[in-house]
């Protein structure tokens, strides 16, 4: 049996938001943090507590940064080849890492053209920082666990 989700994105969606949705529908938080530990990458922790926003309650999760030297490179800027290559050399599942990959490949696509550059050259600023790829790579363990096609 095929699971879809259907999202209304009126006003986007982020890694974090995506997760903490799928944190609401059922996924277990410890599992997505083990699930995570695959991805290979360090200086984060996870948090996860409820968010009240005009009367609407929510999961809120968030990948927080170790330390202070952390901080100063959250804006680090990366590759899409990088990112990539962290991704292809953890040890999530197969299909996390091509919905991963696809993901960072399609932002990839979309910021060469706004910026009218080769795919190759351009650098993945907040977008390139461990907090964001572990919120797209969280995301993607979630449609994995709850078997969302």
């Amino acid at each position: 049996m095929i699971k879809t989700l259907y999202l209304d994105c009126f006003a986007g969606a982020s890694g974090d938001m995506l997760v903490g949705a799928m944190l609401d529908c059922g996924l277990d938080f410890e599992l997505l943090r083990s699930e995570l530990l695959k991805l290979g990458v360090e200086g984060y922790e996870l948090s996860l507590k409820r968010a009240s926003r005009s009367g609407i309650s929510a999961a809120k999760f968030d990948v927080h940064l170790e330390d202070a030297h952390s901080r100063e490179h959250h804006h680090e800027h990366r590759s899409l080849s990088e990112i990539k290559r962290i991704i292809a050399s953890s040890t999530l599942s197969e299909q996390v890492k091509q919905r991963a990959q696809t993901i960072f490949q399609r932002i990839g696509e979309a910021e060469a053209k706004i910026h009218g550059i080769p795919i190759e050259t351009v650098h993945f600023h907040e977008v390139g920082a461990i907090d964001s790829i572990v919120d797209i790579a969280g995301a993607c363990v979630a449609f994995d666990i709850l078997k969302i096609e």
